[in-house]
């Protein structure tokens, strides 16, 4: 019998901490979890889940615009943001609950309550301390505002969730995945919008065929784009805020939002006592089997600062499990990881970039750019579809695929199997397209644009 009060203890109820806590009490291991703000992390409650039904809520404002192009007589009268944020919390609600079930029914004992180390076996959860073999830290995230004055009177990526009514102007800080979502779900709602970003172009470590695709359908959807630009300082002035950019322009708006990443949230674990390593950030240091400079700590997730998405910490906090307690050891692959941006068009992506593949050697280019056949209809400006697959020369093996469009994030999870099992080229030749639809295009292209990393490939 163990010397432990648990075989296993997760502190952190988020994706990654309750899959891995569940599959480990299903092979028999007596299991603990801490979480103290809410089950479901980040994504069921400030993140993937109510920002998707925002923008779902986005955009029935333009398909009701673009209805009397097909004979509907439609008016869209404005939008009512209480109705919708009830709806959505709502379903956050729900959620949230059912994570809390799944554990409780799998036998795992749960802590509504703070867990920080007292040594490396040892845990202070609220009142209570317990003991534990081994230990997972699944803390995920936490925004970041920048270090600038009146940062405090800006909003974090969580406060959109909190909003009583629809700021009027707003602006976005920052230039990734959550800016851009932010941005293009509140213009469609009926914001006015500047983002500020010190990069060229939106979404650093994009493809840039599909980033330079994004500017003009943001420029259309009327989001002032403001590049090359850094904000230097929020001053409030009267019921406004006022925005001072290093152009030594000033933006007068309702509201600011740090947009500007995420700090991996160990502050307060106290992770010096258990003689776990951090990096600079504060990001957990692990190994290839995700453990921790204490073999018996492991971290997974944001946590980690690796590859920060939901699905990926999911993945890998089941494969621990199955490794721990399973008799199954086994590794989640961080490579071709598909992923979507839900941007306006959404953007998705699979494998490597043009870029990051031109690096390994040479490589042939496939693109193309259409107009979907409903905008075709409805004449929408901004709506282009970009599309394109990234192949070895070589092997013929398809390295990446990328695209933005409507729908992308759809298509890209049946691409993104093929990606992964080592799809060729010839593979998607011989696959019959399904007509008609923009997904038909990824199996039709027949032309190569152009060849990329030669040089490397010659070196």
């Amino acid at each position: 019998m163990s010397s432990y009060d648990f075989d296993f203890f997760v502190i952190g109820g988020g994706s990654a901490g309750v899959r891995s806590a569940r599959i480990a009490a299903g092979h028999g291991a007596q299991v603990g979890v801490a979480e103290e703000r809410f089950w479901g992390g980040t994504c069921v409650n400030v993140g993937c889940v109510p920002k998707k039904i925002m923008v779902n809520a986005a955009e029935y404002g333009m398909w009701a615009e673009d209805a009397a192009a097909f004979g509907w007589d439609i008016s869209a009268k404005g939008h009512d943001w209480a109705k919708l944020a009830a709806a959505r919390d709502a379903e956050v609600a729900r959620l949230s609950g059912i994570y809390d079930k799944l554990l409780k029914g799998s036998g795992v004992t749960t802590y509504n309550a703070r867990a920080t180390f007292i040594d490396e076996h040892t845990l202070q959860v609220g009142e209570e301390r317990v003991t534990a073999e081994r230990i997972l830290i699944a803390t995920g995230g936490t925004p970041m505002r920048l270090d600038i004055p009146g940062a405090e009177l800006g909003l974090i990526s969580d406060d959109l969730f909190t909003l009583k009514e629809l700021p009027k102007r707003v602006a976005v800080l920052g230039s990734g995945y959550i800016a851009v979502e932010f941005a293009c779900l509140l213009r469609g709602l009926g914001a006015e919008v500047d983002m500020v970003y010190r990069a060229p172009m939106p979404l650093r470590g994009f493809d840039e065929d599909i980033r330079a695709a994004l500017v003009e359908a943001l420029t259309a959807q009327g989001i002032r784009l403001n590049p090359d630009v850094l904000p230097t300082r929020i001053t409030r002035a009267g019921k406004e805020l006022l925005l001072g950019l290093s152009t030594n322009f000033v933006r007068e708006v309702d509201a600011v939002f740090f947009c500007t990443g995420r700090n991996p949230n160990t502050a307060g674990l106290n992770l010096a006592a258990a003689g776990v390593e951090t990096a600079a950030n504060g990001a957990v240091l692990v190994d290839g089997e995700h453990a921790t400079s204490r073999k018996h700590i492991y971290a997974v997730g944001d946590v980690i600062d690796r590859l920060n998405l939901t699905p990926m910490a999911t993945a890998t906090g089941h494969a621990l499990a199955d490794t721990l307690f399973g008799n199954r050891p086994r590794k989640a692959s961080y490579e071709n990881v598909p992923t979507a941006v839900f941007s306006s068009p959404p953007i998705a992506t699979v494998g490597l970039t043009e870029a990051e593949a031109a690096v390994r050697g040479a490589v042939d280019i496939y693109l193309t750019r259409f107009t979907p056949m409903r905008h075709t209809i409805t004449r929408r400006e901004g709506r282009k579809t970009v599309m394109k697959l990234v192949v070895d020369q070589a092997t013929q093996r398809v390295l990446g695929a990328h695209m933005i469009g409507e729908d992308a994030a759809e298509i890209m999870q049946g691409i993104g199997i093929a990606v992964v099992m080592g799809a060729t080229k010839q593979d998607f030749d011989r696959t019959i397209g399904i007509h008609p639809t923009a997904a038909e295009e990824f199996v039709t292209l027949r032309t190569r644009a152009r060849e990329a990393g030669v040089k490397a490939a010659a070196e």
